[in-house]
């Protein structure tokens, strides 16, 4: 991860971030919301059918695969790779925890090596034979600014590696977790099913809420003095994004969910490190509770929702869903 862009400051990071251009625009979005808006009608069809037995599980039928689905489509990785690849984020973000275990990090450091191996693969192929796709996109970019063959394959290596972590992971949390929260609360649901126009407002009120990562680090170039704490050079900080979320300070009655709220946030970052793909996020999150409030009413949670046990980066394993 250390090469990746929210790994980079500037000049570097600047590079890196004008070589990828505005690849989520709206006029990029607007050109990928068909695909998504059949992707998701295609998952709920599958999770109304399994509504239909008993309790249906909404992160295994719909909320897993909808990111891996779009990022995969918009890369132009096969299909058959999806299920692999999103294994291997799973276990990958655990170099990011606090405090993992021998075991964790075991599990991490094989994942990377074989992420490390596909994408390296990946580049190589589309250096072979270019296509209409971002990553043969980014080569183009590179070999234009960058003599150095292995270097410019090394930095579209970076980017695609990155495309995928940073669309897998939080994308599926955004999505599980607002379902989740509104389910829980089934007057602001109902409200929300009336009012279709606030889904903006409900989903920066479920990221303030729960964010999908609840805690970031970053590492001090210089010595520093923060909040009167020295912070001495080459120190890591943990900001815990989480905790700031839910700041009476900032928040009125922050442990309170209120989709009117309107609240600013950091689920996505912010400054230079704001995340590049927030809008495609907000757009599957758009796309699949539209679909929902005009498909399924009378959802309810049918079953205790799992957790993976983490600090970091959130992540529901199973939210149990049935239909009353």
């Amino acid at each position: 991860m250390g090469g990746t862009l929210p790994m980079l400051n500037p000049p570097d990071h600047t590079r890196v971030r004008r070589s990828v251009g505005n690849v989520f625009d709206r006029n990029s979005l607007a050109g990928m919301r068909t695909s998504v808006e059949r992707t998701t009608h295609r998952l709920l069809d599958r999770f109304e059918e399994e509504l239909a037995y008993g309790p249906a599980d909404f992160c295994a039928l719909v909320s897993e695969e909808l990111p891996i689905i779009t990022i995969g489509e918009w890369l132009q990785i096969p299909r058959a790779d999806h299920a692999f690849l999103r294994s291997l984020t799973h276990d990958q973000v655990y170099t990011q925890e606090l405090f993992p275990t021998p075991s964790q990090l075991a599990l991490s450091e094989e994942s990377s090596r074989q992420l490390h191996e596909y994408f390296t693969a990946l580049v190589k192929e589309r250096r072979r034979r270019p296509g209409n796709d971002p990553v043969s996109a980014w080569l183009r970019v590179w070999d234009a600014q960058e003599p150095d063959r292995e270097a410019a394959d090394g930095a579209v290596y970076s980017l695609a590696l990155f495309m995928l972590l940073a669309a897998l992971e939080t994308t599926s949390h955004v999505l599980s977790g607002t379902v989740r929260l509104l389910l829980e609360h089934p007057r602001q649901l109902n409200w929300l099913r009336v009012h279709p126009e606030q889904l903006p407002d409900a989903i920066d009120e479920a990221l303030r809420y729960d964010a999908p990562i609840h805690m970031i680090s970053r590492v001090a170039p210089e010595e520093t003095e923060l909040a009167g704490v020295t912070v001495r050079k080459n120190e890591m900080v943990q900001l815990m994004a989480g905790a700031a979320h839910h700041d009476p300070a900032h928040y009125a009655a922050p442990e309170t969910f209120d989709i009117r709220r309107r609240p600013a946030h950091l689920g996505f970052g912010g400054g230079i490190h704001f995340c590049l793909g927030n809008a495609l996020a907000r757009m599957e999150a758009d796309c699949l509770l539209t679909a929902l409030l005009e498909r399924l009413p009378g959802l309810r949670i049918g079953g205790s929702p799992r957790w993976e046990p983490r600090v970091a980066f959130r992540r529901l394993i199973t939210l149990p869903v049935v239909r009353v």
